[in-house]
């Protein structure tokens, strides 16, 4: 029993590290061009929301709290929020209005042209996380969608980080995996390599 418990552990640490890897791997140029939206978008005042359901709603408050406090460099406070946290919004719009609105009205309420929207779903189809991408297309914001394979997410997302696999805890560990490179390739273009960014601040938003 030892033995297979401990095989369990080591081939679910293979497998995480193989799909992490394959994952930056295939993807490094597309998680730096979201991590330089990301800063691009907090360089012209604007901010950044999250959402998604279950570990992703965690992911969100998680990811949210790195840029508001601190990721590794010390820096200003930047502007995020999880629009996961607020049980009286969360509450108030699941009874009147139904479950799939949670993130849209939120989305319709706090967001501008110009903020970005990352939104977490391990199948890529949550109705809600959805919605809340549909509102923000309508208002302008930039739409970042991290999910498995694929899914409707896609179609609604200006950039897409896709993890290639359909376990649900793995593909939520590479999201965080890769929110925290997002962290950190944010706070290098905005205090760590500025010159980088001002051809990219120069061009229209």
């Amino acid at each position: 029993m030892t033995a297979d418990a401990l095989e369990l552990v080591l081939e679910h640490a293979r497998e995480g590290a193989e799909l992490r890897e394959r994952f930056f791997r295939d993807n490094a140029q597309a998680v730096v061009d979201v991590g330089r939206t990301l800063a691009l978008c907090l360089a012209r005042g604007g901010k950044i929301l999250f959402c998604g359901n279950g570990g992703s709603a965690s992911d969100c408050q998680h990811l949210a709290a790195e840029f508001v406090n601190r990721f590794q460099l010390e820096r200003p406070p930047l502007p995020a929020l999880a629009l996961t946290t607020d049980t009286s919004i969360l509450t108030a719009i699941g009874n009147d209005y139904g479950f799939d609105l949670v993130f849209a009205k939120q989305v319709q309420a706090l967001g501008r042209a110009g903020d970005v929207l990352v939104g977490i779903s391990t199948s890529g189809n949550s109705p809600n996380v959805l919605a809340a991408m549909r509102a923000a297309r309508e208002k302008g914001l930039t739409t970042v969608g991290m999910a498995g394979r694929n899914g409707s997410i896609v179609g609604l997302s200006d950039h897409a980080l896709l993890v290639p696999h359909t376990v649900t805890a793995l593909i939520q560990e590479v999201h965080i995996a890769a929110g925290h490179m997002l962290c950190k390739l944010a706070d290098h273009y905005l205090f760590e390599a500025v010159a980088e960014l001002k051809p990219w601040l120069d061009q229209k938003a």
